[in-house]
């Protein structure tokens, strides 16, 4: 029989998308307390099925598939422009594929408005109720309202019709770098998109005894697993090392390694690559705050992660991206590779010179750049002991020289020199490790 929680989970996966949501109204409705029915909501909340709008509520809405490209949503534009939600509150799930600007008449708008699009526009009624009619939401600039028909179409439609005091230039920037931060964001990938879910990990319990290990070893030709306890929290590892010359009858409990390390489902895959080089693990647990386990990940997982973001197309770019387009490998420099790069006004600092920021990073980039032409594709930057010798101008041109000092399997060192027109002007020793099969 399902437990109290479970009920308050499914009930709400049925609700329609767009419906409100309270404590409350659970509360009463399942005959539950209020205690119970807040952690639920608030578990629907990291599921995925409810999420919470400022002045407008919970709403049941749409869960996303992890596969699916991020894209904004009308609730997240909501909450951006500082708004207000005159109609179609059903719809503020519903993605935002552009936003057109109605500055034109309204026969003209007609060309260019179509469904998933958001019509910005003032105080223009047959605007509005042409955008809806052809499956656009809208939004009101000016602080201004609309007609009651039209609030009534879009509640049918499930279109939303939003309001907001900022003008119609102001409303676009905002909205053009959010969808510019959002192409970004979508490269990034968290361990929630790679993990081995609970459902496929092979994981033992405090009461199973290391009897069970060497079974469960010879089942998933694994050795290394997580151990938890009744409720499913996670309370150690055990592996191979832990259960050497260990009576089979012995409780895993006595032999586990205790408060190992643990990740969390939205910590970036690059900060987990780290985390497993710089500590020399194989597997790492995957939890919840409360440290109920939900999955785990590998090194095997982390590379092939790290192989597929290195192949996909560059869509948003970052100001690192920004860097790494001004470094250039030099001509003609013999062999070893020296490299260019120039330095824009948005690179320096109050008083015109390179940033200290910026330094670094160039540096760090010289550094993957050189050990990516050696083969070494996953690397780490471990330690950066700079030397800023000399004030570099805007416009200039360096010339960055790395040379190798220590290189092995699993780690090396490398020795930067900046030059400006023949002079040394910065200096940097880099230590790094390699992350290999």
């Amino acid at each position: 029989m399902a437990t109290k929680h479970e009920q308050i989970l499914k009930y709400i996966e049925n609700l329609a998308v767009g419906e409100k949501i309270s404590v409350r109204k659970i509360a009463k409705n399942l005959s539950v307390s209020e205690g119970t029915a807040y952690r639920a909501i608030k578990d629907a909340e990291i599921i995925g099925f409810v999420s919470t709008i400022k002045r407008v509520g919970t709403l049941r809405i749409e869960r996303k598939q992890k596969d699916s490209i991020e894209k904004l949503t009308f609730a997240e534009i909501v909450n951006m422009i500082d708004g207000q939600v005159l109609g179609g509150r059903a719809g503020l799930y519903k993605s935002l594929n552009k936003f057109v600007i109605g500055a034109m008449t309204v026969e003209a708008m007609e060309r260019y408005t179509d469904a998933g699009n958001l019509l910005i526009v003032g105080n223009r009624v047959s605007a509005h109720e042409l955008a809806l009619k052809r499956g656009a939401a809208v939004l009101i600039t000016g602080g201004f309202d609309t007609d009651d028909e039209v609030k009534q179409l879009a509640d049918e439609k499930e279109l939303p019709i939003l309001s907001t005091s900022y003008d119609t230039f102001t409303v676009a920037t905002m909205i053009n770098r959010a969808i510019y931060d959002q192409l970004i964001k979508k490269e990034v990938v968290f361990v929630e998109d790679i993990l081995t879910p609970l459902d496929t990990t092979a994981f033992l319990s405090t009461a199973d005894k290391v009897a069970d290990w060497h079974k469960m070893e010879e089942e998933t030709g694994h050795s290394r697993f997580p151990v938890v306890n009744r409720a499913m929290r996670l309370t150690g590892m055990v592996t191979s090392k832990d259960i050497l010359d260990k009576n089979p009858s012995i409780s895993i409990e006595r032999v586990m390694t205790k408060n190992p390390l643990t990740v969390g489902p939205k910590m970036s895959v690059a900060s987990v690559a780290h985390m497993m080089i710089w500590e020399s693990i194989e597997v790492i647990p995957v939890v919840k705050d409360d440290l109920t386990l939900i999955g785990i990940v590998s090194r095997q997982d982390i590379l092939k992660s790290m192989q597929m973001i290195q192949k996909q197309p560059q869509v948003g770019e970052t100001i690192d991206d920004t860097i790494a387009n001004q470094l250039s490998e030099k001509a003609d420099t013999g062999v070893e590779a020296d490299y260019e790069f120039k330095v824009s006004p948005q690179m320096t600092n109050s008083l015109g010179t390179l940033s200290y920021g910026v330094f670094t990073q160039v540096v760090c980039e010289v550094v993957q750049q050189k050990l990516f032409s050696m083969k070494k594709r996953n690397v780490a930057i471990e330690n950066v002991t700079m030397y800023f010798l000399k004030p570099v101008q805007m416009d200039a041109t360096i010339v960055i020289k790395p040379r190798i000092l220590e290189m092995g399997r699993k780690a090396g060192k490398l020795d930067v020199e900046l030059y400006l027109e023949g002079i040394l002007t910065g200096k940097a020793i880099v230590a790094c490790q390699m992350m290999e099969r």
